[in-house]
């Protein structure tokens, strides 16, 4: 009897956990949600800051420098007066050409007079004055004319070179550079020394190089991220303008930023990482990169409305840090498992619970 009993208890057993071991074989799965997304691709270049303007300040006129106002690292307006030249030639020009130019002025007033009179006279008396007489006035009148003009100009000239002694800021900067000393001979020429070099560097320009493959990519006002090495601070900026030309020798095209930079904490020469985003695609088909098997023929699990596992061929586009795009094989709004597929496999029920991921909203 007892042996009679004991496979009919352990047939009751086992139909009681027959629930249980059902529930047990439909497992719970991470998904995520497909979803559109505008995509891009982060770029990172290495830059080099520089001044906005940067010019080399030379003497026009030679001469002895007599007063110096400025050293490296003063900052300078434009106009503010640099250096000063001591010429005195040029002022025994000026006095010799002003007085130059009174005698002319006499003279033409003199000539200009006869010329005035012996017209009257014709005009009172016909035929008393000569014709050579009045034609002779009146070519004394226009060249002591032509003589008062030279002298002027003469004048003016000499006036201009007294005014190249002063040597003055042509924009507002920084003096980075100082090359001569009182007294020191400043002589004028491509070759000679310059006095000072003055940067504008309240706004800097930041160059990198974009590769040929990104060209496309870039237009003027995009953002951009500006990294400091040094600090490790992040500035925002935006594309100013590129050269529109792909330079042949490194195939790539020089990029600008303008950084404003008022406080002067960011120094010329200073390195930087900008980064930037290509191969935009708005509103593009975004799909997690944990959902994906392999890169030659990537694979995803699909679960759908019946909770069954459906493996997918899909075509990807761009690639990001967090997420691919999908060109072919999903559709917005599958969910797609993420994580291990060991313990699973296509054509399996499971029950789908949505994770958060960096797609989600």
């Amino acid at each position: 009897m007892k042996s009679f009993l004991r496979p009919c208890l352990a047939a009751v057993l086992t139909l009681a956990a027959w629930p249980a071991a059902r529930a047990e074989e439909t497992p719970a799965v991470a998904v995520a949600r497909v979803v559109r997304r505008d995509l891009s691709q982060r770029l990172t270049i290495q830059a080099e800051f520089r001044p906005y303007q940067e010019v080399e300040l030379h003497a026009v006129v030679a001469g002895y420098l007599r007063q110096i106002n400025v050293d490296f690292g003063d900052r300078v307006k434009a106009g503010d007066a640099i250096a000063i030249l001591e010429v005195p030639e040029l002022r025994d020009e000026l006095a010799h050409a002003v007085a130059a130019k009174e005698r002319a002025e006499a003279a033409h007033q003199d000539a200009h007079l006869d010329f005035t009179r012996l017209m009257g006279v014709n005009r009172s008396q016909p035929n008393l004055v000569s014709q050579q007489e009045l034609d002779a006035a009146a070519a004394k009148d226009r060249t002591t004319t032509a003589e008062v003009a030279a002298a002027a100009a003469d004048t003016a000239r000499y006036k201009t070179l007294i005014g190249y002694t002063r040597i003055t800021a042509p924009f507002d900067g920084v003096i980075t550079e100082r090359y001569a000393d009182l007294g020191a001979l400043v002589q004028t020429g491509a070759s000679s020394l310059p006095v000072v070099r003055l940067s504008e560097n309240q706004l800097l320009r930041l160059d990198f190089p974009v590769s040929v493959s990104y060209v496309e990519d870039i237009a003027v006002g995009d953002p951009v991220e500006i990294r400091l090495e040094e600090s490790g601070r992040a500035l925002a900026a935006r594309i100013t303008r590129f050269s529109r030309r792909v330079a042949m020798a490194t195939r790539t095209m020089e990029t600008e930023v303008e950084v404003p930079n008022p406080d002067l904490k960011l120094i010329p020469g200073m390195y930087a990482t900008v980064v930037l985003n290509v191969h935009k695609r708005p509103q593009a088909l975004a799909v997690p990169v944990e959902a994906l098997t392999g890169t030659v023929n990537p694979t995803v699990y699909v679960v759908g409305n019946d909770g069954v596992i459906v493996e997918r061929s899909v075509k990807l586009g761009i690639e990001t840090p967090s997420s691919y795009e999908a060109l072919a094989g999903l559709r917005e709004g599958d969910l797609v498992m993420i994580g291990s597929r060991a313990a699973v496999h296509p054509g399996q029920k499971v029950q789908a619970e949505v994770v958060a991921t960096s797609l989600s909203p």
